[in-house]
């Protein structure tokens, strides 16, 4: 398989100049630099746009499909969702984008406000509305729920190593028992379109709390709901997940799935990180452990109905 190559900023600066139509009077176009050291398939292009390169060819069947899906998500939801100015192949068979930026911060820098959590009830809503059939005709895929009660094992066994650490109380996870996870597995019949990949830089927050915007939907999917309450879990806190999830109109059932889906994850990617076996902010991973454990009421709910309505 032939190497991809590496972009460089050269790279960038003669695509966006191409693009924009901006250089050419020998200003030298707009400034070009990486988001982050760590991501250099994405491009800050002056303050008003934002480059995605695909770093493969799978990446780029998931841009291109991406372009797709946010126009049929857009009339859905209340928030930003990102538009492409314009879009091509910035290598051989290598897709981009270069999108509008939506201005803001990230939840992971400003706190969401009571009306952020209502703009999150409407994604999440948004998303519920979409439907499934126009969905799949873009070829998003289908993606069956995970096993709580495996990923429950998994954690627990992390918890010990975080506990012989000193990162983390292991017996915290007890909370969540062998029928516990088999309570909250997820309902049949109740697969719905979701991002599959909120974290806190995806979400994006103005200074006043309310949230502007979601980036990337290259991971979206048909599936568990409860997915995208963990991930709002992970980025904004267990509480304003639950309570945006409930006001979107779902349960004890999926809001506590997504719960356990968040701090298993975490639990997980935290050890996995301080094992030497994942790359990121440690900084970063302990914010998120410390978010979903935060605690909720709706977690001295223990019986369900068997085949509890959802809207």
């Amino acid at each position: 398989m032939t190497q991809a190559p590496t972009p460089t900023a050269d790279t960038v600066r003669r695509l966006v100049r191409s693009l924009l139509k901006e250089g050419d009077d020998g200003t030298g176009g707009p400034d070009v630099r990486p988001v982050t050291e760590d991501r250099e398939h994405t491009w800050w292009i002056g303050g008003r746009h934002v480059l995605r390169l695909a770093p493969d060819r799978e990446a780029s069947v998931r841009r291109r499909r991406e372009l797709r899906l946010r126009d049929v998500v857009r009339p859905h939801v209340p928030v930003a969702v990102p538009t492409s100015v314009a879009h091509g192949d910035w290598a051989p068979g290598l897709a981009y984008t270069l999108d509008t930026r939506v201005p803001g911060g990230t939840a992971d820098e400003h706190d969401v406000s009571a009306i952020g959590e209502a703009d999150l009830a409407g994604l999440l809503g948004g998303l519920r509305a979409v439907p499934v059939r126009q969905a799949e005709a873009l070829g998003v895929p289908r993606v069956a729920p995970r096993s709580l009660e495996a990923l429950r094992r998994m954690a627990v066994h992390a918890a010990e190593r975080l506990s012989a650490a000193d990162e983390f109380d292991a017996a915290r996870l007890h909370q969540l028992t062998p029928p516990g996870a088999a309570q909250l597995a997820a309902q049949p019949g109740t697969a719905v379109l979701t991002h599959h990949g909120l974290t806190g830089a995806h979400v994006v927050v103005s200074a006043d709390g309310r949230v502007r915007g979601i980036l990337d939907w290259t991971a979206a999917a048909l599936g568990d709901p409860a997915e995208d309450i963990a991930g709002l879990a992970v980025a904004v806190g267990s509480p304003a997940a639950v309570r945006a999830a409930t006001l979107a109109g779902y349960g004890a059932r999926p809001c506590l799935r997504g719960l356990w889906l968040a701090r298993c994850d975490t639990v997980i990617r935290l050890t996995d990180h301080l094992e030497g076996r994942t790359t990121g902010s440690l900084p970063l991973l302990r914010t998120q452990l410390r978010r979903v454990w935060e605690p909720i009421l709706l977690e001295r709910v223990t019986d369900f109905p068997e085949d509890e309505p959802e809207p």
